[in-house]
């Protein structure tokens, strides 16, 4: 088997790799039948060079591999007939931007094979750049309080050699006594963020003590999503009733945004779930939020301060509560809002071999010997959708 590195097409480019230099060489060492190539790049996080060091031949011209792996959607002049391609496609939620690449690809009999929809046996996702997301979310969350307060001043995470630089970086932050943070969902994206909160040695408390009690030292509370959300008849809430029936429920969040200085997301939004923070919320004057770092990044979706994306180079901007509009972020009643989209890439280095240490360790084996996992991955073959992705028929049709 032979596996083709892509060098990465989207614009603006990515510098993330699916594997490292030194990864490569594990998966050589490992299996005596892989032989791995990749096509030259000026803009990946790690060097030729690095990657001829460690056994991996450098050639343009991929069609003699049997996989081919890139990170972000593959240009259609890149797909090669007859392949396996494994890559993020962004296509299961029928984003119209991408309806002509998955009908290419089914037109060229592509195997594609979607990170995102790789799951486990208890339908689980394996894989993702998430847990980078909440590290670097976080983080850009107190650079932005630190700029908002005046009180202190982080390197942006681009210019930092990596997580250890990053770690390094928060002995700056300089928190009030009574700070409170809030944080919202359970999985890679918030396990990250708790990674940064642990840093700064920010205890947990639970939400009523969040919500009742004066706190001496900073802290944040982690919100799963029946925690910040209510039934709209006043009957008792369950998980399972809000993930069955989220149109019978209405959001809470307000109640813990009116005493805590700053809102971390890292919770998966469905567009049937209500809307989390409305405009009219961020108005109520009991709203106490600073900052709103939103990891989730869902455009004019629930929470009404993230109006547009914000970018590695440019990460804050300021939201008028009472207005509803784009201002300074440095008046009163202006929220600083963090919302990029694309945080893993401001690490590359770091979040390309956690992601490739998770590849190595839970899916190749199965990807080798195209296994359940890989097959249930598995958005297109033989020139058809598969049966889990028949729903997106009429995207393709």
């Amino acid at each position: 088997m032979k596996i083709g590195l892509l060098r990465e097409g989207k614009i603006p480019p990515d510098r993330r790799v699916p594997f490292s230099p030194v990864q490569c060489k594990i998966i050589l060492d490992t299996y005596s039948d892989i032989s791995i190539s990749i096509q030259s790049s000026e803009i990946r996080c790690f060097s030729d060079l690095e990657y001829q060091k460690n056994g991996v031949s450098i050639q343009e011209n991929l069609s003699d591999c049997d996989i081919i792996m890139g990170v972000k959607e593959v240009p259609i002049n890149m797909l090669i007939d007859n392949k396996i391609f494994l890559f993020f496609s962004h296509t299961i939620k029928k984003q119209p931007y991408n309806q002509k690449l998955l009908k290419t690809i089914i037109t060229k009999n592509i195997q594609l094979i979607d990170y995102e929809t790789l799951v486990d046996e208890h339908n689980k996702r394996i894989i993702g750049f998430g847990r980078y997301a909440g590290i670097v979310g976080a983080y850009n969350s107190f650079l932005a309080y630190g700029k908002k307060s005046k009180t202190y001043d982080l390197k942006s995470p681009q210019f930092l050699i990596g997580k250890k630089e990053l770690e390094r970086e928060l002995l700056k932050v300089q928190l009030p006594k009574d700070f409170k943070i809030i944080l919202t969902g359970g999985g890679r994206v918030a396990s990250g963020a708790v990674e940064i909160l642990k840093i700064l040695n920010i205890q947990e408390i639970d939400k009523e003590d969040f919500l009742n009690t004066n706190i001496n030292s900073p802290s944040y509370v982690q919100l799963m999503p029946i925690d910040y959300h209510e039934k709209k008849d006043g009957s008792v809430s369950s998980k399972n009733d809000f993930y069955d029936l989220p149109n019978k429920y209405r959001s809470s969040l307000l109640k813990f945004c009116c005493r805590g200085d700053m809102l971390i997301t890292g919770h998966y939004y469905h567009p049937n779930s209500p809307i989390l923070l409305t405009k009219e919320d961020i108005q109520s004057r009991f709203f106490n939020l600073k900052v709103v770092g939103d990891i989730s990044c869902d455009i004019a979706g629930p929470i009404a301060s993230t109006i547009r994306p914000s970018t590695i180079e440019d990460p804050l901007y300021g939201y008028n509560r009472f207005l509803g509009q784009e201002d300074n972020y440095m008046k009163d009643e202006v929220l600083v809002v963090m919302a990029v989209d694309n945080l893993p890439c401001s690490l590359p280095k770091d979040a390309s071999s956690d992601f490739g240490n998770v590849f190595i360790n839970q899916i190749l084996k199965d990807l080798i010997e195209m296994g359940p996992v890989s097959m249930k991955g598995s958005i297109t073959l033989n020139g058809c959708l598969t049966d889990r992705f028949k729903y997106l028929s009429d995207y393709v049709s």
